[in-house]
């Protein structure tokens, strides 16, 4: 998805640089624009055969992009002609009739000399004494130009998915651009990108259909999709695959596209996991079998140091898995150094002067937190914990190196508690949450997410790439605005709002717990508006909006629609749907109720549902294009591994003679609590007070410390926490920043306090984080919420995606009390508060929200 919101945010100093960063290209004349099309003309594109390879090609995509706008296709030039108008593209240093410009002074490249991946589209009366008008996009080097490119491109309506999404392109008979000068800046993060991971059996049963394997038919349209993301780098995929060897002209055409490619966490010097299997002799240690390794790693140095690549130094055990338990650090730091000694032997030049990274990723974190160093030139590339919670960030007070950090992030993830693949249920509150931190704890070196399959990630891939590009664009109070912004650059914008909820509120519902690990069991069937048929109206509501919205929508969107938007939905209202109703399974076959068998029933219906809009992806979208791309099972599994096929519930069925009852319903008597007139607050009812986080009776801040909502980050609404992020911890005072609820309670005793927080690590070095609780004027006690380090704990806290917080206190005395939740570190997102004199109930998302007097 398109900058397009980010354009000029770099505020260059150029004359006529415009402030607007959705207008520099308009589908009619206005004042002196330039004109790329109209219904008699379209301008050609000159562009120097000294230039990059992969700019050229770039230039013959934008040819390809005016003929999708308007049906026509303009000539491409390799030299200079009397022209009315003319598009000229080209790096600085690369195209002589760009450095004519700038040395006439008629492009001001000040600010784009030296720069980063930066461009500059800027319109010119008079260029040269036969060219009456030019556009010109000029780059700081290669991939500033082909941004520059393609930015255009997307202003012209052509979006970075329109093959791996089918989104179609709107027609116009005419083009033109703004008289001005325009600009993305620098990105803030150098390196971003995707990982293609557990790649099977979707993306792999794909491409060996569509492409005969991971081959350079695959790649170079990723790589397209990429650079039209902004992006610049890729790990491919790498189980059973081999990106160098599996088709010799991949890393040629990577390097020729502008695409910087690199390894996963355990595959050092630029060898897939997968080439040991087919080349390697002896074990995978290097304590045993030093030399071969050596060998092996030299080769691959050999063949890939030349091309603009990242290596990753370091060893993990063979698969993935971690080394002896018994490593020491001295041995890795080893490997290190021979590992860089190999790049010197080969290139003759130091090893700082190629990239390299060092993922810091499981127990290699470790080894760091017990002293391992490497030279500073390497980047250390953080993790997070397979499950979107970053594991450690830079501490702030120490001297910045060299290399810089980055982060490694999960959208997509094999391994325990259970495997989640196969839709996403990644919302983007969670992502900016978690990359803000990254970003203003300074980790900006690289950016690489795991993204599976490619496919079922569209939308958090946009968002993801478009905030590593500039995250100062996506303050927290312009982040709700993103996904009406990426529904109408792919839409239209007739439906956009509409969209934009449906995105928005499938990936919550998805994320308050992921599809493989929802079971009959989840959600609590006690009451008669019980907390099953709260979530699966959720979804019926959303899945009717999202069908009516299919209805209506333009013949030329449906392709997109239904596998962007409608497949997920529907798929995910289909799938709770079953389970609530093998939950009524069970709850009627334990009773005896009649409705037992119709609700068995009902769950193989809604199975061979799943399968059907599983075959419709496959078989019928865009005519069989995406086949095996709805092939990921997700029902059936019985640890964290997934099942070889989707499996029907077990559900039970009654004879005629045993089915005795019926069904009778019950009515919650909710008690009508005497309250003063004047009393502003929640309401106690049957020992239960349960607060949305956000909705406090008053927030104290303190200085530039800041209480802030951060929209639909909750599993049932919205979160709070204290900004800015990167501050030490506060001690605590009278004057400290807190939230204040204010209650009334007919009911005195010992109560419990549960707060339900977003998931977080202890990313300051172990030390957790800290708030504190008080009621009314008691001492406020202090509480670690990572005080429970257990592999136990964690579990349950990514598989809730919440971590409860609990606190003992008492209710003295019926009436008014006040709740003070103290802050004292930052990165903790407060869901929702219950304070209860009775047992909580047992629910996944916590009781419904109490009465509330305004």
């Amino acid at each position: 998805m398109k900058h397009i919101f980010n354009v000029f945010l770099l505020l260059l100093p150029l004359t006529g640089f415009c402030i607007n960063p959705t207008s520099y290209v308009a589908f009619q004349a206005k004042g002196r624009s330039f004109c790329v099309a109209s219904k008699s003309k379209v301008t050609p594109i000159l562009v120097s055969k000294d230039d990059n390879k992969g700019v050229i090609r770039a230039t013959s995509d934008l040819q390809s992009d005016v003929e999708r706008v308007t049906g026509r296709k303009p000539q491409l030039l390799n030299e200079l002609s009397q022209q009315e108008t003319l598009i000229i593209v080209g790096t600085l240093g690369k195209n002589q009739w760009i450095d004519a410009l700038v040395a006439q002074k008629k492009i001001d490249v000040q600010n784009l000399k030296g720069k980063w991946e930066t461009f500059v589209i800027q319109t010119l009366e008079n260029p040269f004494p036969n060219v009456k008008k030019a556009l010109v996009i000029v780059g700081s080097d290669r991939r500033g130009t082909i941004y520059g490119i393609y930015d255009l491109s997307e202003q012209m309506g052509v979006s970075p998915w329109h093959f791996w999404a089918d989104v179609p392109t709107a027609k116009h008979d005419e083009i033109y651009v703004n008289n001005g000068k325009y600009s993305d800046g620098e990105p803030k993060v150098k390196y971003r990108g995707i990982f293609l991971n557990d790649e099977a059996p979707c993306l792999a049963g794909w491409t060996k259909e569509k492409n005969g394997g991971f081959n350079q038919k695959l790649y170079t349209s990723i790589f397209e999709l990429i650079l039209r993301l902004k992006g610049n780098y890729l790990w491919p995929a790498m189980w059973g695959n081999a990106f160098h060897v599996d088709d010799p002209m991949n890393p040629v055409l990577a390097d020729e596209y502008g695409v910087v490619i690199g390894t996963s966490h355990h595959e050092p010097l630029m060898r897939a996991h997968d080439e040991w299997r087919r080349f390697g002799k002896g074990k995978w240690d290097y304590t045993t079998n030093d030399s071969t390794l050596r060998a092996f790693w030299k080769k691959s140095t050999q063949e890939r140091y030349q091309y603009d690549n990242i290596f990753t130094v370091g060893m993990r055990g063979d698969g993935d898995e971690p080394m002896s338990q018994a490593t020491a650090t001295a041995l890795l730091e080893k490997i290190v150094g021979d590992q860089r000694k190999i790049m010197e032997e080969v290139s003759g030049k130091p090893a700082s002067e190629k990239p390299q990274l060092w993922a810091l990723y499981k127990e290699v974190q470790d080894y760091y937190d017990k002293g391992m160093r490497v030279p500073d030139d390497i980047t250390l590339l953080l993790c997070d914990d397979n499950w979107g919670n970053i594991r450690k960030l830079p501490n702030l007070t120490e001297k910045p190196r060299k290399g810089g950090y980055g982060i490694y992030y999960h959208f997509d993830y094999v391994g325990g508690p259970r495997n989640y693949k196969w839709v996403n249920t990644n919302p983007l509150p969670r992502i900016w949450e978690q990359m803000n931190l990254a970003y203003q704890y300074k980790a900006r070196e690289i950016w690489i997410v795991n993204v599976g399959d490619l496919k079922p990630m569209e939308f958090p891939i946009s968002f993801f790439l478009d905030y590593a590009w500039n995250p100062e664009a996506w303050t927290l109070d312009k982040l709700p605005t993103y996904s009406k912004t990426w529904a109408k650059a792919t839409f239209g914008e007739k439906y956009a709002s509409e969209i934009a909820t449906y995105l928005d509120k499938y990936a919550k519902y998805n994320a308050r717990v992921k599809p493989e690990l929802l079971n009959a069991n989840t959600y609590s069937l006690e009451g008669e508006n019980n907390e099953w048929t709260s979530v699966l109206n959720d979804y019926k509501v959303l899945a009717k909006a999202a069908e009516d919205t299919y209805q209506k929508i333009e013949p030329a969107y449906k392709d997109a629609y239904y596998q962007l938007v409608l497949y997920p939905i529907l798929a995910c209202a289909n799938l709770n749907e079953m389970y609530f109703a093998q939950a009524k399974n069970q709850q009627a076959a334990n009773a005896k109720w009649a409705s037992t068998n119709a609700w068995a029933d009902k769950v193989e219906e809604l199975f061979k549902k799943d399968q059907a809009l599983s075959d419709y992806f496959n078989q019928s979208l865009a005519g069989g294009k995406w086949n095996h791309f709805a092939d990921q099972t997700h029902i059936g599994y019985t640890y964290w591994q997934q099942p070889n096929k989707n499996a029907v519930p077990k559900v039970t069925r009654l004879a005629t003679d045993e089915a005795t009852k019926e069904e009778t319903k019950t009515s919650e008597q909710k008690s009508k609590l005497t309250y003063p007139a004047d009393f502003k607050g929640f309401l106690e009812n049957s020992g239960i007070v349960s607060m949305e986080a956000d909705h406090y009776s008053r927030a104290i801040n303190m200085g530039k410390v800041q209480w802030k909502v951060i929209p639909d980050i909750g599993r049932t609404g919205n979160g709070i926490s204290i900004f800015p992020v990167d501050i030490p911890s506060i001690e605590l005072t009278a004057q400290s920043p807190r939230l204040e609820y204010d209650m009334f309670w007919s009911k005195e005793g010992e109560a419990t306090v549960q707060l339900i927080a977003s998931p977080t690590l202890d990313f300051n070095n172990y030390k957790g984080l800290h708030l504190a609780i008080s009621l009314d004027d008691e001492k406020p006690q202090v509480i670690d919420m990572h005080a429970d380090k257990s592999q136990r704990e964690w579990e349950r806290m990514v598989a809730r995606n919440a971590k409860y917080i609990t606190h003992k206190l008492r209710i003295n005395g019926t009436g008014k009390h006040t709740l003070k939740i103290w802050a004292i570190d930052p990165a903790i997102i407060l869901q929702k508060i219950i304070v209860s004199t009775v047992d909580i109930p047992k629910t996944h998302l916590g009781p419904e929200e109490s009465t509330i007097v305004k």
